[in-house]
Order: C-alpha cells, then structure tokens, then sequence
C-alpha cells in the first residue's frame, strides 16, 4: 500500500530529477565548443551558473508550491465542508500558490534564455 509520505517523496524525486534534466542541457551547450561563446561572449563557467540558477529557480518554487497548496487545499476542503458559501475564496486562496511557480518558471526561462 502506498502512503502519502511514500508519495511525497516520489514527488520530490520528481522535481529533483526534472531540475537536473533543466541544468544537463546549458552544460551540454557549454561543452559543444568554445567557438560558440566567444561569439555570445559568455563563459562555460557563466552558463554553469545560468544553468544552475534556472533548475533552481523552477525545482524550488515547484517545491514551495506543493507545500503551500497542500496547507491551502487541506484547510480549503474543511471550510467548504462547513460553509460552501465560503467557495470564491477559497478557490482565490488555493490560486495564489500557483503565482509562485510561475515567477520560477519565467525566472528560470529568462536565466536560460541568456544562456
């Protein structure tokens, strides 16, 4: 039987193994040659880094989300068991969470547009 920590952890696997697939592609990039930086004028070393901080930024906004909207949707689904009326906020609230994986998404696609 599967628990729910079970699943939390194969969720965090998850997300850890999508930010390393989302740093693999800048340092496969950067070892195709150095003819290609020196007409972008970056670095490996600079698109390391880009690399990195754009697998952060998306792996870890992935992982404040989930745990904000598991917070937000546990007390949600309470609330409306009590007061439906109460639904056009909840759904705001359960809404507001999700901001924060897209400003890493955006965050992340920008640090690897510069790449």
């Amino acid at each position: 039987m599967v628990t729910k920590r079970t699943l939390a952890k194969i969720g965090l696997m998850a997300v850890v193994f999508m930010a390393v697939l989302w740093l693999g592609a800048p340092m496969a990039m950067a070892a195709e040659g150095d003819a290609a930086a020196a007409d972008t004028g970056s670095s490996g070393l600079a698109s390391l880094g880009l690399g990195i901080g754009a697998g952060l930024a998306v792996g870890l906004a992935g992982i404040g989300t989930g745990l904000a909207q598991a917070g937000v949707g546990a007390g949600g689904t309470g609330t409306l068991a009590e007061k439906p009326e109460l639904f056009g906020r909840v759904v705001a609230l359960f809404a507001i969470p999700e901001t924060i994986v897209i400003l890493g998404f955006a965050l992340g696609y920008l640090m690897f547009a510069k790449i």
